[in-house]
């Protein structure tokens, strides 16, 4: 005997809703979405036109897709026809994957997403899931949705218009010098600008037009031939002044594009290319990609941030500005690992923000170690003289103060040096071990001042019991986040380009991530 099963019998639909589990995400996709403003939905807003898809439910969709570990467009068009959470959440609107992917990468969505972590947050701290104590920031790099071969680098950009500038000088005084074009107002006397070659392009145009006039209204065969082979060499520089247009243009824009980086694909101007840790080749390849930031808590992104510059460091301070203007107020701790580990980050949190800094240098742990400590070539465990200002060497030699130096970074920052010299190096038995001065050459010390108080901090902050747990709970707190987007969510490529697409939707991904887990712990 079985169960009735007829095809053909005529049933009312049902509400999609009882087909769901109690704790199924889509419940959270769309407790949170409902949680935005109807304020926030106002820039969405369009008179004229055929009337659009509701952004809540655009939301909805997009977020449960992730989560399900689904980013093509096409493949989230397929599930709203075939997924009940899914069909359930749309409520019967079966949007194209053209509207989908137009959506997705929507100016206005940047402001939608950046409140849904505002209120996912509130949400975490009214049920008490944190404590709202520390944040915990760390970055990882994100593959570009960009080819692996189109590359350009600022030094080969630089070297190639170096080498234009020299070219068309040596063209330019030629050119002068035989009388072929007259002398022009130039900008630079070094360099000739984009309008100066035009301008040069110009006249050679106009010498190479005369000198062609004069052969058509020629008669004599000789003469004709005099005045050809006098068009020969500035219609051959014309033609190289043209190409050094083009190049200069190109360039200039290359310089531009670059800002403070030194590399951009082709395919995906705002990605970098940068190593990363998924390196299956084995070669140190390069990869264009994105440095992701992100400030967890419980396990949970609050707050996140994408930047083309590999580095970390550089990153700390408007990742801060970015919190604050658009998230959530800092939190009385600030965790991060040594990547972040700066005079000019550790300055900034000290003097311009309320929160404290639990935050290693690069050498915090290098130093605790007994090598380290009983190491007598580490000027660290050199004796000092506060009287004499002095240092004393392993030969017993005094460092003594000569003068102050100050170094500037490419980023502006600048750091002031104590700079000690020893007396005198000549015969030291320790020399080769000590130093790497050449001969006739003493040692010489440099001491940053500020920077070793701000290390002193940083140890003495580590060293407490309390904020010594709170920056133990690092590994705990934010590495998984990212274990969880690549391995469990397998976010590793993104699949869109520029800075503005890639920031939303890796917005959608780590909501996706923060909505798993909070289900998967039932608490919704």
């Amino acid at each position: 005997m079985f169960k009735n099963y007829i095809m053909n019998q005529v049933v009312l639909p049902l509400d999609l809703e009882i087909k769901l589990q109690k704790n199924d995400i889509a419940f959270a996709v769309h407790d949170l979405v409902e949680q935005i403003p109807h304020q926030a939905f106002d820039s969405f807003i369009r008179s004229t036109g055929c009337p659009a898809y509701h952004p809540r439910m655009m939301m909805k969709i997009i977020l449960c897709a992730y989560s399900q570990s689904v980013f093509s467009g096409r493949k989230i068009e397929a599930l709203l026809h075939d997924s009940v959470r899914m069909m359930w959440l749309a409520q019967g609107h079966e949007p194209s994957y053209r509207t989908i992917n137009r959506f997705r990468v929507c100016p206005e969505v940047k402001a939608l997403l950046r409140e849904c972590f505002v209120q996912f947050r509130c949400h975490l701290v009214k049920e008490k899931h944190i404590d709202d104590e520390a944040i915990f920031i760390d970055g990882t790099k994100l593959e570009a949705n960009a080819n692996k071969f189109t590359f350009v680098w600022r030094k080969s950009v630089e070297k190639y218009s170096e080498g234009l500038i020299e070219k068309s000088n040596q063209l330019y005084d030629e050119l002068v010098e035989k009388e072929i074009i007259p002398e022009i107002e130039r900008e630079s006397p070094e360099v000739l600008s984009t309008e100066n070659l035009a301008e040069v392009v110009k006249k050679l145009e106009k010498t190479v037009e005369g000198i062609s006039k004069q052969m058509e209204e020629s008669q004599e065969v000789s003469e004709r031939k005099q005045l050809r082979s006098a068009r020969k060499i500035p219609k051959q520089i014309l033609k190289q002044f043209k190409d050094f247009v083009a190049r200069k243009q190109k360039y200039e824009q290359d310089m531009a594009t670059f800002g403070t980086r030194n590399s951009y694909s082709k395919t995906d101007r705002d990605a970098t290319f940068m190593r990363m840790k998924d390196d299956y080749m084995k070669n140190g390849q390069l990869k264009a990609g994105y440095n992701v930031q992100i400030a967890t808590e419980g396990q949970y992104t609050l707050a996140y941030d994408v930047f083309p510059n590999p580095t970390d460091t550089r990153t700390f301070i408007p990742f801060l500005n970015t919190i604050e203007k658009h998230f959530f107020q800092l939190p009385k701790y600030i965790v991060a690992d040594a990547g972040y580990g700066s005079e000019e980050n550790y300055k900034e949190v000290f003097e311009n923000r309320t929160s404290t800094p639990l935050i290693t240098y690069n050498m915090y742990r290098k130093e605790k170690t007994k090598s380290a400590q009983k190491n007598e070539f580490n000027t660290a465990n050199w004796k000092y003289d506060e009287e004499t200002d002095s240092f004393t060497c392993p030969n017993d030699q005094r460092l003594i103060f000569r003068h102050l130096s100050h170094k500037t970074d490419r980023n502006g920052f600048s750091r002031e040096f104590k700079v000690y010299e020893c007396e005198s190096c000549a015969g030291c038995p320790f020399r080769s071990e000590c130093t790497k001065a050449k001969e006739g050459n003493n040692r010489k010390l440099l001491l940053n001042e500020k920077w070793e108080k701000q290390k002193e901090k940083i140890r003495t902050l580590l060293s407490d019991e309390k904020t010594g747990k709170v920056y133990g709970r690092r590994k705990i707190d934010v590495e998984p986040v990212f274990g969880y987007l690549k391995a469990n969510l397998g976010f590793t490529r993104f699949s869109v380009r520029r800075k503005e697409r890639v920031h939303n939707e890796m917005g959608f991904a780590l909501m996706a991530v923060n909505l798993r887990k909070l289900t998967a712990r039932n608490v919704i």
